[in-house]
């Protein structure tokens, strides 16, 4: 196997090509896969928050349901799954629990009985000046420049804008 630096949209990444197969890049290679790097650095950033997020007794999807409601609140269960990429399945136990927190209250809509509408309560809204630092926080566990970082969350969103 040898490697080749290819330019992709000026990305460098380095692909692995098996020589057995003419030259071709390896299309299974995991170093040829954009899904990889993605899902562990993904892994690895949700993983550096735990210990940021147990203090204030969230896992991370409750965290980032909680700062999507900071955001916006009274929306609906479905709003909520598609802004956040969860499924309903995912969304309504979690929701619960933050229910059961004293985070948030579920109520049925009046204009469409079946759906259901989330709303901070005032314990939720407190919440959110406790979990003012952890961005900071975060931020102090990633070594790359804030320009990178920013261009980085550029790319991830224009990937995501791709898929719609």
């Amino acid at each position: 196997m040898r490697e080749e630096r290819i330019d992709m949209d000026d990305t460098k990444v380095t692909a692995t090509q098996d020589a057995a197969e003419g030259g071709e890049l390896d299309p299974l290679a995991l170093e040829n896969q954009l899904c990889f790097p993605l899902y562990a650095a993904s892994k690895e950033l949700t993983r550096r928050y735990k210990p940021f997020l147990d203090p204030l007794g969230l896992t991370y999807t409750q965290y980032v349901t909680m700062m999507a409601l900071w955001e916006r609140d009274g929306v609906t269960v479905t709003e909520l799954g598609h802004r956040l990429y969860l499924d309903s399945a995912t969304l309504t136990p979690l929701l619960r629990r933050l229910e059961g927190h004293g985070y948030v209250n579920r109520t049925r809509s009046k204009a469409d009985e079946r759906a259901i509408i989330i709303t901070l309560t005032d314990e939720g809204r407190r919440l959110r000046r406790q979990a003012m630092d952890v961005p900071a926080c975060i931020g102090g566990c990633i070594s790359m420049e804030r320009e990178d970082l920013v261009e980085l969350k550029h790319l991830v969103e224009r990937l995501l804008a791709s898929f719609k």
